[in-house]
């Protein structure tokens, strides 16, 4: 069957499972994504350690990817709500997630993640690492590539390390309204600080490159100075760090490992172009993966729409995978609710930039789904939805406020009803 009459059949709104036959003729040849992969502008995450993945590629060439982060704090979750949140992460569409447990049976609770999950999963190990001393400033490179190498083994398929962060960098973030908002960023800076000494991660960068391409870990070179507010955006701190970044993205390439690089967090929507096309410049084209960028700082409770919107823009100006953002960020520790709430926007925000981008069939359930509507095709529109079960329970909550009577026609929305239904009239017009 020719290309064109396999899209024109989607179109016209055939099954998922026929639109996934459709796609086939049009996906990337293995030569093609063997160079790139060679060229370091796409990375597969598969630790030779995790034997039930399925491999995802990461590249702005490909499908824009989304991760979801899951994990416990000091404060709150366990093994069980952990697992089930991956559970609701996988089901809505996330392409990795990343346990960033902080707080009690960490070794377990990721053991279990990797086990139980067929997408990449990633972590910080640098969080580990400060659960077992006093303090951040007790830390040792030993214990550090000792945890690094721990995950490893245990099947991690990506690690976030913040070795981009030098010691002249922090007086530079020392200006900022926010300082450090990362984590890892934060407890580096502190360990700098008090030793008066280079980052570790920095200065044996060699010792964990070995370890990654033993066990085939791609590494996500971290932020450690992303801006956490719009006031402290694209500023000296974040692009000196970038420079840095850039330096390593080389040496991984060189060392034969894998290696993305992370990106802002927030971010004015009128600079996300600029951000992308530096990292791409400063990187050599190595995927970035950004968290968001949140576009406006003053939605808490709603920043998996803030940003969502600027994740949209940041793909669509090239960013390779999208690190989603929950309701409860800024404010506590997502619950499962948040985590469907994150991937479902963050699946939008891709799927918009791909469309946008016309990468082959991205439209196709768009197109399909548009039918299903034309035709009142509600089981199909059901089937087609990024979220089948919120739009299943939203018209059935529409039908019981409203006059119609099960079993009787149901050719419109109860929004218009059936004199006011625009979609109705237009068939009836063409008839």
């Amino acid at each position: 069957m020719k290309i064109n009459t396999q899209i024109a059949r989607a179109k016209r709104g055939e099954t998922s499972a026929e639109m996934k036959k459709v796609a086939k003729s049009e996906y990337l040849s293995p030569e093609f994504i063997r160079r790139q992969v060679a060229a370091g502008k796409i990375v597969i995450p598969a630790n030779v350690r995790h034997k039930n993945l399925q491999p995802v590629g990461i590249g702005k060439v490909l499908r824009t990817k989304i991760n979801a982060n899951i994990g416990n704090s000091g404060l709150s979750s366990c093994l069980n709500e952990e697992i089930a949140k991956l559970k609701i992460a996988l089901k809505y569409g996330a392409d990795t997630v990343m346990d960033l447990s902080t707080g009690e049976n960490i070794c377990e609770i990721r053991r279990k993640i990797v086990q139980m999950s067929a997408a990449p999963v990633g972590t910080v190990p640098i969080y580990e690492a400060v659960s077992l001393v006093e303090k951040p400033e007790d830390l040792e490179i030993e214990l550090l590539l000792e945890v690094v190498e721990r995950q490893a083994e245990q099947g991690v398929d990506y690690m976030t390390i913040h070795a981009g962060l030098l010691r002249s960098h922090v007086p530079l973030a020392m200006k900022r309204m926010l300082k450090i908002v990362s984590r890892g960023g934060a407890i580096l800076a502190k360990w700098m600080t008090v030793h008066k000494k280079e980052n570790p991660f920095y200065e044996h960068f060699d010792r964990l490159l070995a370890i990654c391409q033993k066990y085939d870990v791609t590494l996500s070179l971290g932020d450690g100075l992303r801006p956490g507010c719009l006031a402290d955006a694209s500023d000296k701190a974040q692009f000196a760090e970038l420079a840095t970044l850039g330096e390593l993205v080389k040496r991984c390439r060189k060392a034969g490992v894998q290696v993305m690089v992370e990106g802002p967090g927030h971010v004015p929507l009128d600079e996300i172009e600029m951000n992308m096309k530096i990292e791409d410049k400063i990187c050599g084209g190595a995927p970035f993966y950004i968290l968001g960028p949140v576009v406006a700082d003053c939605a808490p409770g709603y920043d998996h729409i803030s940003s969502a919107i600027g994740g949209a823009l940041g793909a669509f100006h090239g960013a390779a995978m999208l690190c989603y953002v929950t309701p409860k960020e800024h404010l506590g520790l997502p619950e499962l609710e948040d985590v469907r709430n994150g991937v479902i926007a963050y699946k939008i925000a891709a799927h918009a930039a791909d469309v946008a981008l016309k990468k082959p069939h991205a439209r196709c359930r768009d197109d399909a789904i548009s039918k299903a509507r034309a035709d009142f095709d509600w089981e199909k529109q059901f089937e087609l939805a990024l979220d089948p079960e919120r739009a299943r329970e939203y018209r059935a909550q529409a039908l019981s406020k409203s006059v119609t009577k099960k079993g009787k026609d149901e050719s419109f929305c109860t929004m218009c009803g059936p004199k006011f239904c625009s979609m109705r009239l237009s068939k009836e017009i063409d008839k």
